[in-house]
């Protein structure tokens, strides 16, 4: 049985005044807990100043206060002799102090999209000397914080997360379990509402709603007035959405004709695209579009045959941007589309996380980092 949450800090404390520090993997391990729950006790020892934690190693502390909080690296194997001081950098820096450590990444998909924001992650975590592990959710309901407890569980020392959040941010009562996490925590890709307990996240992720008024603001310097928005229901939609009306706003433009509203019942896939083509015909056949942001390439490329079978020509009918840009230029005409920074987006959340384990002089404030993305004309 395991010790009473008590006596297990006793045992810790004592440990650690023996040995001078310890590697808190080897720890959870000699004491037959999880690294999850050995993570909860450190944390609250350290607040009452009784051992000081840095890089993976808890120490003992001088005069039995100690300092700040910051979890993992275990690139230190041998005890400080007795009498050493809390310090467990001895003057390596920032890239060194990552030696070693364990990054976990919860993603919906290592294909499409998340191909390359993994990719990004994975660059940077392993330059730094540091490993990546990766969680799939496949967008299954629960499954975020189920793959985010299993990574902890297997020695994560901090977690880059894309939650389930179906508008790209949590609803009301939703999410609120990622702000509780017992390590540091980088949102990438998704948004936290101010007043949400996620807001006090770090997090980077894509201006979308910049990309799409780049698009628009594009279409308009091409002599077009009235633009459509075409995207599906995705994380992604509401930020272009917000983009997209914000920049027929602010450019006076005529409104497109609005988007069919949702009915009772979830529609298919077939029946979204069919609705999609349905909308962007009448668009141009009767409410006077002549161009159109459509979300996502593999979207655009499927609609636009049909759309040509519909008698709606592109370009000359209907200019067409596409959002993501992963297969735009492969179109038989290749197409212009908005790309965000994917690659940039999981080194710069990756370098963030890594950055916050191995601080030494205070975390400094949380960041929330947004990326531009980038607009390529194709002809």
């Amino acid at each position: 049985m395991r010790p009473h949450v008590d006596q297990r800090q006793a045992q810790v404390l004592a440990l650690v005044r023996a040995r001078g520090s310890v590697r808190v993997a080897d720890l959870a391990q000699e004491l037959g807990v999880s690294p999850v729950t050995l993570r909860r006790d450190i944390e609250a020892m350290a607040a009452r100043g009784e051992i000081r934690r840095m890089h993976g190693v808890i120490s003992r502390v001088e005069g039995g206060r100690a300092g700040g909080a910051s979890a993992a690296a275990a690139r230190e194997s041998a005890p400080a002799p007795a009498g050493a001081g809390a310090s467990v950098e001895d003057g390596e820096g920032a890239a060194a102090g990552a030696a070693g450590l364990v990054i976990g990444m919860v993603v919906p998909t290592t294909e499409y999209y998340y191909a390359d924001v993994v990719r990004g992650a994975r660059e940077v975590v392993e330059a730094r000397g540091a490993r990546l592990t990766v969680g799939l959710t496949r967008y299954l309901p629960g499954e975020d914080r189920t793959q985010a407890d299993r990574l902890l569980s297997t020695g994560a020392d901090g977690l880059l997360l894309t939650p389930n959040w179906d508008a790209g941010s949590p609803g009301p009562g939703e999410g609120a379990w990622t702000a509780e996490l017992p390590v540091p925590t980088v949102l990438v890709e998704r948004w936290a509402p101010p007043g949400h307990p996620a807001a006090a996240l770090d997090r980077v992720a894509s201006d979308h709603a910049h990309g799409a008024a780049t698009a628009v603001q594009h279409l308009v310097e091409r002599g077009h007035r009235r633009i459509a928005l075409a995207s599906r229901a995705t994380p992604t939609t509401p930020r272009l959405r917000a983009g997209y009306e914000a920049a027929v706003a602010a450019l006076g433009l005529e409104p497109a004709p609005p988007w069919p509203a949702a009915g009772p019942d979830p529609l298919s896939d077939a029946e979204l695209f069919a609705r999609t083509l349905e909308y962007l015909c009448e668009a141009v056949t009767a409410g006077g579009v002549s161009a159109a942001l459509i979300h996502s390439d593999t979207d655009a490329i499927m609609l636009i045959p049909r759309l040509q079978a519909r008698g709606v020509r592109v370009p000359e009918d209907l200019a067409v941007i596409t959002y993501d840009d992963e297969v735009a230029g492969l179109a038989d005409v290749p197409l212009s589309a908005v790309a965000p920074a994917k690659h940039e987006v999981g080194a710069r959340a990756a370098g963030l996380l890594l950055d916050r384990l191995t601080a030494t002089g205070g975390e400094g404030p949380r960041q929330h980092v947004e990326l531009l993305p980038r607009l390529t004309i194709r002809s």
